[in-house]
């Protein structure tokens, strides 16, 4: 019998595979990154191809490294970066244009104008979001309406779209030669184009950006019994069921074991995602929130989430490393923040996509404020990671407002939560003890658990429960009066990066 379940991380700079135990315990990773493209000022994208090869690549070495064959692994899940969308050919497969990233601001007027009618009013009460250039619609449209032969080939059935999971799972099912055209709900719900509730395409929503429903992926369960196929490309995993697919913040979810209403997780990666469970209705939020499947397990009802998504924490840090070059790798931050007690007054707000979650403002453009000669480095650094749980403040404060719930302890996760000050700062900005689980890449856990709970390797979701265990708490330490005045320095240096862009 199988002993083992394995993920694939599909992320922002990386794709990582991991194999974990009946237990929840890592057994084995592997890890590459992939390259940032970007072209333009405010465009980011992928080489889908690259992304494949580097999935194929992780997997097989995990299973190598763990010395493992296709029948010792019970099932294979996948996590993605959600909102990142592509266009492939399916007689060819190949991509009819690079992968256009989450963070992407060029449909920044098809999100402005969708904002300006009615449009906008349907889709948050219809899909639970709020147009912007965060979700994959826009980007879609983009892709219609500038690459040649896209339209054509979309309304022939030639052409497929889909987030990253669909890709992959697609490639993995054997591609050109019969492979799946699967998405499931949490990254359907991240679209703009799903109804929350039919959990189908909406055909208004289509209209809205003019997609022809042919060229959408089929929207099944996050935890899928029937499974989606099995991994037919050759290799070393030949036969592996893929039965667990979700968007890397609800897998992460899912990982944190947050199964009850009220249940919250933040995860810490390239940009931050707070999570809170709902129940299996939908909430929706009136500030600055949004609306989204959180999982759905084989037939049962779907359950919901709240979520504050932020558009850039750790790729803060990568800016420092890679356009200032004030560090050489980003686990150099936390040394260089350590050499001051504080940050002088200055604080940094990482806009460069906007703001998401609460403010939704595509207008606003990064700002570093409070300068003085007396600056330095380390204060820059120290004052990205307050930025990071600043954000992560605004959006558990409007969180609170629309929930009614206020946080006893927040559950962390992502690789973030390796620095030790980071996380201390967390908690002094929140004034709540903040929690680290043992595993703390939970988004591959989550999609591992997924996996395994279709084919029975878990029984339930108590058994996932018992599988958390605690690795490191931080306690509040800083004064009210510290506390008040450094988030008023915050609020104040937000409005300093707003109206910035024109959107007309």
């Amino acid at each position: 019998m199988a002993d083992f379940v394995a993920a694939i991380d599909q992320g922002t700079t990386s794709t990582r595979c991991m194999v974990f135990d009946h237990g929840g315990n890592e057994r084995a990773r592997h890890q590459l990154e992939h390259s940032q493209l970007l072209p333009r000022a405010g465009w980011v994208e992928h080489d889908p191809v690259e992304i494949w090869q580097r999935s194929q690549d992780v997997l097989y070495a995990a299973m190598s490294e763990a010395g493992l064959a296709a029948t010792d692994l019970a099932a294979l899940g996948i996590a993605n970066q959600r909102e990142t969308a592509l266009v492939w050919n399916r007689r060819t497969g190949q991509p009819c244009y690079n992968a256009i990233v989450w963070q992407d601001t060029r449909t920044d007027r098809i999100a402005a104008a969708l904002d300006r009618d009615d449009r906008g009013a349907v889709i948050r009460a219809r899909a639970g979001l709020r147009p912007a250039t965060y979700f994959s619609a826009g980007k879609l449209q983009w892709i219609l309406e500038n690459v040649d032969g896209v339209r054509a080939a979309a309304e022939s059935g030639e052409a497929l779209f889909g987030t990253i999971d669909s890709w992959l799972l697609w490639n993995l099912t054997g591609g050109t030669a019969g492979g799946v055209h699967v998405t499931d709900v949490t990254n359907a719900s991240r679209t703009m184009l799903m109804d929350l509730r039919t959990l189908d395409w909406d055909p208004e929503l289509l209209s809205f950006f003019d997609i022809p429903r042919a060229m959408l992926p089929e929207i099944r369960p996050s935890s899928d019994p029937a499974g989606y196929g099995e991994v037919t490309v050759a290799g070393p995993a030949n036969g592996i069921a893929l039965t667990g697919a979700l968007g890397d913040q609800q897998a992460a979810t899912v990982g944190q074991v947050c199964f009850a209403p009220g249940e919250a997780k933040n995860t810490y990666g390239t940009g931050n995602f707070l999570l809170l469970n709902t129940g299996t209705e939908p909430v929706a939020s009136e500030h600055g929130l949004l609306t989204t499947v959180c999982y759905q397990f084989g037939g049962d009802r779907p359950v919901y989430a709240l979520e504050g998504s932020i558009a850039v924490t750790g790729s803060a840090v990568q800016w420092l490393r890679d356009q200032l070059g004030i560090i050489s790798a980003a686990a150099e931050v936390e040394a260089l923040a350590a050499r001051v007690d504080d940050t002088g007054g200055a604080y940094f707000v990482p806009a460069f996509s906007g703001l998401f979650a609460p403010y939704w403002r595509s207008d606003a453009r990064g700002a570093i404020v409070g300068l003085s000669r007396y600056h330095s480095g380390a204060h820059l650094a120290r004052a990205t990671l307050e930025a990071i749980c600043y954000q992560s403040r605004d959006v558990i404060e409007a969180m609170a407002r629309d929930s009614g719930v206020s946080l006893d302890v927040l559950r962390v996760d992502g690789g973030v939560t390796a620095n030790s000050l980071c996380m201390q700062l967390q908690a002094d900005i929140l004034g709540v003890p903040v929690s680290r689980p043992v595993v703390a890449e939970t988004t591959a856990l989550g999609a591992a658990y997924a996996a395994g709970l279709a084919v029975g390797f878990w029984k339930d979701t108590d058994e996932l429960r018992a599988n958390w265990n605690q690795a490191e708490r931080w306690m509040p330490a800083w004064s009210d009066q510290q506390r008040r005045d450094g988030y008023a320095g915050w609020r104040k240096a937000v409005e300093r990066t707003l109206d910035w862009v024109g959107l007309d």
